[in-house]
């Protein structure tokens, strides 16, 4: 009796810690078009909606990288995944801009809050990364309305794996 509640704890224990382990995110992923941007609902994956078209994603126990394809060219970003700040330099249009960012876990979702100064011009964004039941990858983006002035805008981007 006494082997068989000591097999059930350590079975339980088990179970627990793999229930608590954060999701793996690494591997290529492909946008899936949104029905509804012919409709003008809005499209997803473009200026600060996303990940972009296609994204590679590499994960360990401390970083997480992002290689991603958008409208405004090819870039990377590496995360550090204890909530200490991250820094990464965004180079478009001859431009270049330095991006701070802390990712933090919440369950099984991995959040990413991003300050940019743009010329004195702070701009605030955040990213939610998750993974839906069917294994695929959820992005949630927060961003100012950079052409209507208006409050955040909002998007979330399906992405499958290839």
């Amino acid at each position: 009796m006494r082997r068989a509640l000591t097999a059930m704890a350590v079975t339980l224990a088990t179970a627990l810690t793999l229930a608590q382990a954060p999701p793996n995110f690494a591997g290529k992923w492909a946008l899936v078009p949104d029905p509804n941007a012919a409709a003008g609902g809005g499209g997803r994956g473009g200026m600060g909606g996303g990940l972009g078209t296609e994204a590679t994603i590499t994960q360990d126990a401390s970083t997480l990288t992002i290689a991603r394809t958008t409208q405004m060219g090819s870039f990377t970003s590496t995360y550090k995944l204890d909530g200490s700040e991250s820094r990464n330099t965004l180079n478009f249009q001859g431009n270049s801009v330095d991006q701070l960012s802390t990712a933090k876990w919440d369950g099984a979702k991995l959040n990413v809050q991003t300050k940019m100064d743009f010329g004195g011009n702070v701009v605030e964004t955040s990213m939610v990364l998750s993974l839906d039941a069917t294994g695929n990858l959820i992005v949630d983006t927060t961003r100012p309305d950079f052409q209507g002035g208006g409050g955040p805008i909002t998007t979330k981007a399906t992405y499958k794996k290839n």
